[in-house]
């Protein structure tokens, strides 16, 4: 069949999956920036836990998968103790185990890395098929085991790889999947021996379980028609609900029966949209708008994460912040704007603490969009920065949520598609500011934010510079994105008629 473990995984998310990437690829998309990042991640975390097997010896990667499997059998007759990417075939199925470990008794221990910072299902079928392959070619397996990154880690002055990385012994689970197997790998024989007609399978949770699958769109979009916000979008309806009504031939929220069972809040959202109306309630507007007092500071930050934390104090996948922006909005309308964005390479941690002490005074209203984020990046530099702690803490006890009007359903219009994220309340609301992202260069959402800052020392100075720009327009017009909603709420609601 010619089956990679790569294949073989994604055949058990989705067997039509595995035929598209194999016969008719061209309808997959392609991997955005955040995927590549995933991809060089997964690449750095596997690099590194070599390091924490010493003294192996690593299998150059070829398309001569025999000379790689050759290479593979001189090194276990050798005595090498690991072997790094160890190769191996079996009726078709080629395996590259990440570290092979070779017991005095000649038995084998499989290592398989990922960075992720937990153990999924999809990584105990991942080494269950490299058992299996093994198993077959009459090797005897010690234990198989999934060697993650350790979240709760805090990185010292220097990386402790045996505390980075957590080795889970997934044997017992792997072992039980053995006698699945054969059948499975039958199931994919019989799917791939069709090459011309694509394999007859529906839509559903498998979709985007455990990944989101890179023919989605094509069975989505393209197949079915399904529009842009539809059934699937509605929020924290359970997928059984979607399904049933999938079934039944909906796909548009218009269609959706009176009479479906929902939450009240799922009702509401439906005859909404349906109805096509806005719905305002003024009197919850006012109050929450009364709350803020002049000046306020709309802050946004934009944040990165490591894999393999650089910095000391820092653990792996904690948000560090690198950039913010400052919109001061004043009684008589007037703006300033602040911004920082730290220098790439270095710990950016400390100056931006000092800068935002600088910035925002200890006693006055700071607007967010979501604090929840914002609040827990403050919490963090104030548990870094004792000496700041006091100011930074203030901060966030004079945090108020922009959402909030929009959370709790005191503003309501179709165009939101019933989600209350900036990403729908932003074009609904204020909607020239939605060209306005597509027109900025280089960077115009978040992941790119992060993944430009987070590449920012392999550029050229000249392309530095010009990121840096990008990055500093991006932030800036998230804080007047929010400047812009607040004005639009309280035009809604006569605010400014009432204050004249």
């Amino acid at each position: 069949m010619n089956l990679s473990k790569s294949l073989y995984t994604k055949g058990i998310q989705c067997p039509k999956a595995l035929w598209l990437k194999k016969y008719n690829k061209e309808v997959l998309t392609r991997p955005d920036d955040s995927a590549l990042a995933r991809f060089e991640t997964g690449n750095e975390v596997g690099d590194l836990a070599y390091k924490h097997f010493l003294n192996g010896v690593e299998i150059a990667y070829t398309k001569n998968f025999d000379e790689m499997i050759a290479q593979t059998k001189k090194h276990i007759d050798d005595g090498i103790k690991y072997i790094y990417e160890a190769t191996f075939s079996f009726n078709g199925i080629l395996v590259l185990v990440d570290v092979l470990e070779i017991h005095e008794d000649n038995k084998v221990s499989i290592y398989e890395v990922k960075s992720s910072s937990s153990v999924k299902d999809i990584y105990v079928h991942d080494t269950s098929i490299q058992y299996y392959v093994l198993k077959q070619l009459g090797i005897t397996i010690k234990t198989a085991n999934v060697v993650h990154i350790n979240s709760s880690h805090v990185r010292g002055n220097t990386l402790e790889l045996d505390k980075l990385f957590t080795i889970a012994d997934v044997t017992d689970e792997v072992v039980e999947l053995q006698e699945n197997i054969p059948t499975i790998l039958k199931e994919f024989e019989v799917v791939l021996e069709d090459k011309i007609n694509e394999p007859n399978i529906d839509i559903g949770k498998h979709c985007h379980n455990p990944y989101v699958c890179d023919a989605k769109d094509y069975c989505w979009k393209t197949q079915r028609q399904i529009p842009e916000y539809s059934i699937f979008n509605i929020f924290n309806l359970g997928s059984k609900k979607q399904i049933e009504l999938y079934t039944q031939g909906i796909k548009n929220i218009e269609d959706i029966p009176d009479d479906f069972d929902m939450t009240a809040n799922q009702k509401n959202a439906v005859e909404n949209y349906k109805s096509k109306e806005t719905f305002i309630n003024e009197e919850k507007i006012k109050e929450f708008v009364n709350t803020l007092t002049y000046p306020i500071y709309h802050l946004d930050f934009e944040t990165f994460q490591q894999a393999i934390p650089e910095f000391k104090g820092i653990s792996p996948y904690q948000q560090i912040p690198f950039q913010y922006s400052l919109h001061i909005e004043h009684l008589d309308g007037t703006l300033e704007q602040k911004e920082y964005l730290a220098q790439d390479s270095i710990d950016p941690r400390e100056e931006i603490a000092k800068r935002l002490y600088e910035d925002i005074p200890s006693n006055v209203t700071v607007l967010a969009y979501n604090m929840s984020f914002e609040k827990g990046v403050i919490k963090r530099l104030a548990e870094s920065f004792p000496d700041l702690s006091s100011h930074l803490l203030s901060i966030n006890e004079n945090m108020n949520d922009l959402m909030v009007p929009f959370q709790k359903k005191y503003y309501v219009t179709p165009l939101m598609n019933g989600s209350y994220s900036i990403k729908y309340v932003l074009p609904a609301l204020v909607p020239e500011f939605a060209k306005a992202y597509e027109e900025l260069d280089g960077v115009q959402n978040g992941s790119q934010a992060m993944n430009a800052f987070a590449n920012m020392s392999k550029m050229e100075e000249g392309e530095k510079q010009k990121m840096r720009t990008s990055l500093i327009e991006y932030c800036k017009l998230d804080t007047l994105a929010m400047v812009k909603i607040l004005e639009k709420l309280k035009e809604d609601i006569g605010y400014y008629a009432d204050n004249k």
